[in-house]
């Protein structure tokens, strides 16, 4: 399970028509849209967990891409990144 984080995402933008854009790409297990506390407003981020092949997918597919007129960029978190190194520490 990776996390996947979402940047550029309009105004407009709901659970379900984000959710509907990731399922092509897989299972989207939890969605989480970051909403304006007093609008109610998506603010233009999102984090969202897939299975690691399926978010490497739609990062592959949708990373730079159009949504509604604007630029979406997806990312993995960067502490998924770091987890996946491996290894011992030095003293």
């Amino acid at each position: 399970m990776i996390t996947l984080f979402v940047r550029g995402l309009p105004t407009s933008t709901t659970e379900e028509s984000l959710t509907a854009l990731f399922a092509d790409y897989g299972t989207v297990r939890s969605l989480t849209l970051h909403k304006d506390l007093f609008t109610g407003q998506a603010r233009g981020t999102a984090l969202i967990n897939m299975e690691g092949h399926e978010g490497r997918a739609a990062i592959a597919a949708l990373d730079g891409s159009q949504l509604q007129g604007r630029t979406i960029y997806v990312n993995q978190t960067k502490e998924e990144k770091r987890r996946g190194r491996g290894g011992r520490r030095r003293r």
